[in-house]
């Protein structure tokens, strides 16, 4: 028997349709093609990830162990490779499950998209002219563009920031989109701030303890990463690697959040985040497209060309480590350090159609174990 995330829709069998031996011969594949260097991570995120300025890593790393993954439809595992129950850094994934967090406080109502965040939160990175019309849009949306320092990091050393020639230099919140960690980890301090304890803990109760993750995942900062709430010093997450800590969750506990997030926001009948989320996740940023709140879309097929354009993600470390949702095919895929993700994600999508004939139920995953 297929092992089961989450029972869902039971009236369509996981397997409908599903061409298994393609499946089998995609996945086998992609469990051979693991990334090189990643069982010494210092070395790797000194020679791989970080940039030349402010290289030192001030977070916790661990150690990657080779690729793996797992192939989701319908909440069955059809497929797995290496061991996707082992925790793994999940590098800017890491920003995807951040955008869940401010969906608790989205529906708490204590967080409004498109209100300034100085208005909920009181730190002196928004009490400036710029950070006063900064949103908790621009913030998750990646279009701040808001400059200084953060636990020893200054946004301009992150050369991701420039690298696609998006940022509006200079202009106001909302012009200009780049991908910078130092911008998320503002983002995860204000959360902070907003929900008055550590963002871990909100994770666990409200997200991943209802949808029935294990207890082996884990959220980093970095060494100086605190702020002071009721006297109290409460630890402060990263919203990726780029200088260690981060999440370090499993494939299968990642593939958990992105059939929640297909499944709009349910989990096994409960409301696990509003659907009206979702839906803010998945909705295009005006200066970029291709990315919602802390989102890649591959609407216009500009993030992976040879992947349906029905799919969505959470990708880190220039993709080695990769949740992809495709809500036409009911699919969830969780890649961890293997190359040619794109290819893995063209053939298990042509192997599992949107619609097709039936097949037996109960047929077992696949498995390269």
């Amino acid at each position: 028997m297929a092992m089961v995330l989450e029972s869902g829709d039971r009236a369509q069998d996981p397997w409908e349709g599903v061409d298994e031996a393609a499946l089998s011969r995609a996945v086998r594949a992609q469990a051979g093609r693991s990334v090189a260097g990643v069982d010494d991570m210092a070395s790797y995120l000194a020679d791989q990830v970080s940039d030349a300025a402010h290289r030192e890593v001030v977070g916790p790393l661990l150690d990657g162990r080779g690729a793996s993954g797992v192939v989701v439809r319908g909440g069955a595992v059809l497929a797995s490779w290496g061991d996707p129950a082992r925790v793994e850094m999940a590098f800017s994934a890491t920003k995807s499950v951040l955008s869940l967090v401010a969906g608790v406080a989205f529906d708490d109502g204590a967080l409004r998209l498109d209100e300034p965040v100085v208005e909920s939160v009181d730190l002196p990175e928004f009490d400036t002219p710029h950070g006063r019309g900064i949103t908790w849009r621009h913030l998750l949306d990646q279009t701040s563009q808001w400059e200084g320092e953060l636990w020893s990091k200054p946004t301009w050393v992150d050369a991701q920031s420039t690298r696609e020639g998006t940022e509006s230099a200079g202009g106001p919140p909302g012009a200009g989109w780049a991908y910078n960690d130092v911008r998320v980890n503002l983002t995860a301090l204000a959360l902070t701030v907003l929900f008055g304890r550590a963002l871990p803990e909100v994770l666990r109760e409200r997200v991943l303890t209802p949808v029935g993750a294990s207890d082996g995942w884990s959220w980093h900062g970095y060494d100086s990463s605190v702020v002071e709430i009721d006297g109290t010093e409460v630890p402060v997450v990263s919203g990726g690697a780029h200088w260690g800590g981060g999440l370090w969750i499993s494939a299968l506990d990642l593939a958990r959040t992105g059939r929640l997030c297909l499944r709009g926001g349910t989990w096994d009948g409960r409301q696990v985040v509003s659907r009206r989320w979702i839906e803010e996740l998945w909705t295009p940023c005006r200066v970029k497209p291709e990315y919602g709140l802390s989102w890649w879309l591959n609407d216009r097929g500009t993030v992976w060309p040879r992947a349906p354009r029905t799919g969505r993600c959470a990708r880190g470390n220039g993709g080695n480590h990769l949740l992809w949702v495709d809500p036409a095919r009911d699919l969830v895929i969780v890649s961890r350090w293997g190359a040619e993700v794109e290819r893995l994600l063209a053939e298990v999508s042509e192997a599992v159609p949107t619609a097709a004939p039936g097949r037996r139920p109960g047929a077992p995953p696949v498995s390269t174990r």
